[in-house]
């Protein structure tokens, strides 16, 4: 029997760049998920008896949202849910699920990096049917239903056993619960050589792979240890847990630094890798050799062509605006297009969809390419395994030639995390209305050549994204970024971008810190950040 319940808006579920996330205190109050829920199907058309794919990490509540949702979707007249088994999908695995089934679109319960447990966080995102994220047009609906409504549709009926594979029925809906694993796991194997991959780990070649106790642990296994052949143990905390074993499942130097210890021991393994909490983020690490995220971009781009899924080459490029310009050089000597967009992957879907890029990243630590519409960690994995097979090279003899070829973008990311919003708001305020009378100007980090406030229009469609990060260019092609970052739950993170370029004819082994220590006084020279945010240093620096 479907009921409609009456209800009453609340004012703070506007979607971020990744879905709405809040504390999981806020998620379960009554009625709050739910509003939610209906908000996105009532900004929705034409989904009656169509397929709606749903999962999520495993975290903490997504068991029970998971039964929400699926009475919700009958009620609301969904003909078929496609559910991952104990709850589970990756991120890329549901945006795969989505394309290879042909639904609607998708619902997938993550706060990705976020920390997990009953005093932490919990996420929903909506997913369209090109297994993307909403674009702005949808989630700014969304965020408008949910300021108006009053009632929401759910059916009375018992809790589907998620568990076990196989079909049943909720009302007049089809539920199926699927493997979340195989069909990824068969993808992946399509896209790159595992016969040479498997024969340089049967040859001796050793990996770590951290799944920081979140979803791509069981993906890990499938392929790492049972298809690829590493050893059983090869995978470290493979087990996904609600809390991530109270361990916060940011794929950085911070938050993985077992693996990073393990990585830069005497004894240490040919190569190591971590993902995040819902699969889509990777951490690259060789032999005593820690690979940015920006560089592992570059590093994939300049040589997909070793894979199989990728021999044809490249159609173009896309980075996020704060993403080093390492993968610009690597465009223009492939001769192909380079996109710079604003934060959030759903700005690379519409030039993957366009068939205008083909390997897309950000410095955030997320990779990804047109075999699925969202950034995906194990396959950037799976990708620098192909090529250090191909190769046959360390991934410091890698990067070595790499930065010999196309220079080195020293580069760092520092986080000041937990800010009133109110504090953070001025910051940016006072910035932005510095930028008209900063270029030519000069402080610790030399001469300002331009300043401004990154806008873009997508070349797909012709919309305008502004206000996305003030850039702050210097002569020598040094630059800093502030932008405050929207996947948090907590007061407001500012993420302050530092980036320095060396010609390979230049000094390409400095230390990271020493080569960009003038432009990190620049920065609080720019910003006043310890006059706005009362913080000596950054909370995270990656």
């Amino acid at each position: 029997m479907i009921q409609t319940v009456s209800t009453t808006p609340f004012n703070d579920q506007k979607p971020g760049t990744s879905g709405l996330r809040k504390k999981v205190k806020v998620f379960a109050q009554p009625h709050y998920a739910e509003n939610f829920v209906q908000s996105v199907f009532d900004s929705l058309e034409g989904f009656a008896g169509q397929t709606l794919v749903v999962g999520g990490d495993g975290r903490y509540l997504n068991r029970e949202v998971i039964q929400i949702v699926l009475k919700m979707a009958a009620a609301n007249g969904f003909g078929r849910v496609l559910v991952g088994q104990g709850g589970i999908l990756s991120t890329p695995a549901a945006s795969h699920l989505i394309r290879a089934s042909g639904a609607f679109g998708g619902l997938v319960l993550s706060a990705s990096h976020n920390p997990g447990g009953p005093d932490e966080d919990f996420g929903i995102k909506y997913n369209v049917g090109n297994g993307g994220p909403a674009p702005e047009k949808v989630t700014d609906a969304i965020h408008a239903r949910t300021l108006t409504i009053d009632q929401y549709r759910i059916l009375d009926a018992a809790d589907v056993d998620l568990d076990h594979i196989g079909t049943s029925r909720m009302g007049d809906m089809l539920v199926e619960v699927v493997d979340p694993v195989t069909g990824y796991a068969d993808l992946m194997e399509q896209l790159f050589d595992f016969g040479a991959i498997r024969a340089m780990i049967a040859g001796g070649f050793t990996l770590a792979f951290d799944s920081m106790s979140a979803v791509t642990g069981p993906y890990a296994v499938e392929i790492f240890e049972r298809r690829l052949g590493a050893p059983v143990g090869t995978v470290m905390n493979g087990t996904p847990l609600p809390d991530f074993g109270h361990h916060h499942p940011d794929p950085n130097l911070v938050h993985a630094k077992e693996l990073y210890d393990k990585m830069m021991a005497v004894d240490a393994p040919d190569f190591g890798a971590a993902s995040d909490g819902d699969g889509d983020r990777n951490l690259i690490i060789g032999r005593h050799c820690y690979v940015t995220p920006s560089d592992s971009l570059a590093v994939l781009a300049a040589n997909a062509h070793l894979a199989p899924g990728y021999k044809a080459g490249l159609k173009g490029i896309a980075r996020s605006m704060p993403t080093s310009g390492a993968a610009d050089r690597v465009a223009e000597k492939l001769g192909v297009a380079l996109y710079e967009t604003p934060t959030g992957w759903k700005f690379f879907g519409n030039l993957l969809d366009a068939g205008m890029a083909t390997i897309c990243g950000e410095e955030s630590a997320g990779t990804g390419s047109d075999h699925v519409r969202e950034k995906d960690g194990i396959w950037a994995v799976l990708l620098w395994l192909n090529i250090v097979a191909a190769r046959q090279q360390s991934v410091a003899a890698i990067m070595a030639d790499h930065w010999a070829t196309y220079g080195r973008n020293y580069y760092a990311r520092h986080d000041y995390e937990a800010i009133a919003t109110d504090r953070a708001d001025a910051l940016m305020a006072a910035l932005r209305g510095k930028i008209d009378s900063l270029a030519g100007t000069g402080n610790s980090g030399g001469t300002i050549s331009a300043a401004d406030d990154f806008a873009y229009t997508d070349p797909t469609d012709g919309s305008v994204s502004r206000n996305q990060g003030v850039r702050i260019l210097f002569e020598d092609g040094s630059r800093v970024v502030f932008r405050l970052s929207g996947t948090g739950t907590q007061g407001a993170t500012l993420r302050v971008y530092i980036e320095r370029y060396m010609a390979p004819d230049g000094d390409l082994n400095l230390a990271t810190g020493d080569a960009l220590a003038p432009l990190v006084a620049a920065a609080q020279e720019l910003a006043d950040i310890r006059g706005y945010t009362g913080m000596d240093a950054p909370s995270v620096i990656t």
